[in-house]
């Protein structure tokens, strides 16, 4: 099976099928009107410790707080002092500050709270080992959590394909990183293609489709690699298409898109087994399913309707189930959950590009998060569905372009580019772990 067409089945679909777009009111979102907390990070108290491990902590707390910008403003003037200066916070309107104290043996965080003149939170440990920038992510969390009583984006992970030591071969990689980019590291080393990763409920394994790039018969082979080992094994190397795999609820299934009978169709496979349950049968490709947390519905992208579009079913249902629920651009891709079900993210083909949307899983309230912004594909949502990670194609010129991975809130305020000068970049999947 040529390559060409390979990638153009899986990542477009049906690129050359125009759509004839639906009447549809698209809404853009409105921001929200939140009460905003000032929160002081200063420099650190350097007290004989490690001054330039002291600087990477605080720059990295200032920076994993700012991304949560319609909860805290982040203010990093103030003197830096080991006890808060209640008059001075109040007189600024400072409700939290968080200080750390560097000393030969470790490390202090105090956390304070202005509002009732008190701290509410002390950390102290060793600062021996450990990397700096995730000690200030572990730290962020716990302070997050102690203001917030909820979980934070701060300890979580992404996976990702890049290009970066492709050396002009057509080689893509996986690689792994904070959310916010920083501590990358390469997890394949493939010489091939690597598409469609896909990360494990428990953060334990990630499945990922390869492309041989020795062989002339190339074929698209499923993999899973276990990340405490390194090891990956083939899952299923069926004729055609073996990708799109994504984890069941309990881990101990995936379901996946299979060509082996002629066409592209959803299928469960036990991971133990390796025995199949076929989901669809339909001469249209189906492709890139998605599953919500408890298993109940799944999304997946078909042509049924003559160009690609966004669809849903209960996996332990039937085919009679399925419903469309995108009538937006010539073509749709990715769809994504949320974490807790409710909302789909996709990429649809719209004014000469792809743009990122945000639908309700029962086909309502359709959002478009992106506009004037490059070519934008492969949505993700964080862990606590406050933000979603994409792919965007940026043109540097007639002849060159460039693939990043930004990061914007749920509303689609961009926050950031987090593969910068890394190669091109695509396909992020966000876990928790």
């Amino acid at each position: 099976m040529h390559l060409k067409f390979l990638v153009v089945l899986i990542f477009t679909l049906f690129s050359q099928i125009v759509f004839a777009q639906s009447e549809l009111a698209i809404v853009a979102v409105g921001e929200a009107t939140l009460e905003v907390d000032k929160i002081q990070i200063p420099n650190a108290v350097v007290q004989g410790g490690d001054a330039t491990a002291a600087s990477t902590i605080v720059s990295v707390l200032r920076s994993d707080f700012g991304f949560y910008k319609k909860n805290f403003e982040v203010i990093s003037s103030g003197s830096p002092s080991k006890s808060a200066n209640w008059s001075d916070l109040t007189s600024r309107g400072i409700r939290y500050a968080l200080q750390l104290t560097v000393t030969p043996g470790g490390y202090e965080l105090s956390l304070f709270d202005s509002s009732n003149r008190s701290e509410i939170l002390s950390l102290r440990g060793s600062m021996g080992g450990q990397n700096e920038r995730t000690l200030a992510h572990q730290l962020a969390q716990q302070a997050f959590k102690k203001i917030t009583n909820k979980d934070s984006i701060f300890e979580s992970k992404m996976i990702f394909v890049s290009d970066k030591d492709a050396r002009g071969e057509e080689v893509k990689e996986l690689y792994m990183m904070d959310f916010d980019g920083g501590n990358k590291r390469r997890l394949t080393h493939h010489k091939g293609t690597v598409i469609s990763p896909a990360i494990s409920h428990d953060g334990k394994r990630v499945l990922y489709s390869l492309i041989d790039g020795g062989k002339k018969e190339r074929n698209v082979n499923l993999l899973m690699m276990d990340l405490a080992t390194g090891n990956s094994e083939v899952i299923s190397n069926r004729p055609g298409i073996n990708s799109g795999a994504v984890f069941m609820p309990d881990n101990e299934s995936i379901a996946l898109t299979l060509s082996h009978t002629g066409q592209a169709d959803l299928y469960v496979m036990n991971l133990q087994t390796k025995a199949l349950r076929r989901l669809t049968n339909h001469p249209s490709p189906d492709v890139d399913p998605s599953i919500n947390r408890d298993g109940s519905l799944m999304t997946f992208l078909s042509g049924r309707s003559g160009a690609a579009m966004i669809y849903t079913m209960n996996p332990l249902g039937t085919e009679q189930a399925i419903k469309r629920i995108s009538f937006v651009g010539h073509y749709n891709a990715t769809p994504r959950f949320s974490p807790d079900g409710s909302e789909i993210a996709f990429s649809s083909w719209l004014d000469n590009r792809f743009d990122i949307f945000r639908i309700g899983s029962d086909g309502n309230h359709l959002s478009r998060l992106t506009k004037d912004f490059g070519s934008n594909e492969d949505p993700t949502f964080s862990p606590d569905g406050q933000f979603i990670a994409f792919r965007s194609q940026r043109v540097l010129s007639r002849t060159s372009a460039v693939q990043s991975i930004y990061i914007m809130d749920r509303d689609g305020e961009i926050l950031g580019n987090i593969t910068e000068n890394f190669g091109n970049c695509l396909s992020p999947r966000w876990s928790k772990y």
